[in-house]
């Protein structure tokens, strides 16, 4: 009967900069209703959801930013 190797390898995650990774994407979300502005490639535009809701709600003052970065995976050394 044929007996079975296993191998270990090491990893390094980095950011993935390949030309067909997923773009960044940037949101803010106000953190006492949960509410979110639409997610999109640029900070700026993300930021300027705040202040549309801070008009509808003057008591909202406090805001989450949630950013989406792709990574990947690099095989490394065989340990």
């Amino acid at each position: 009967m044929p007996k079975s190797l296993y191998r270990h390898r090491a990893f390094a995650i980095v950011r993935d900069e390949e030309p067909d990774a997923e773009p960044h994407s940037y949101a803010m979300q106000c953190a006492v209703c949960s509410e979110a502005g639409p997610p999109g490639p640029d900070a700026a535009v993300a930021h300027d959801w705040v202040p549309a809701h801070l008009r509808a709600h003057p008591e909202h003052l406090t805001y989450r930013e949630h950013i989406t970065r792709a990574y990947r995976a690099i095989p490394g050394d065989w340990l």
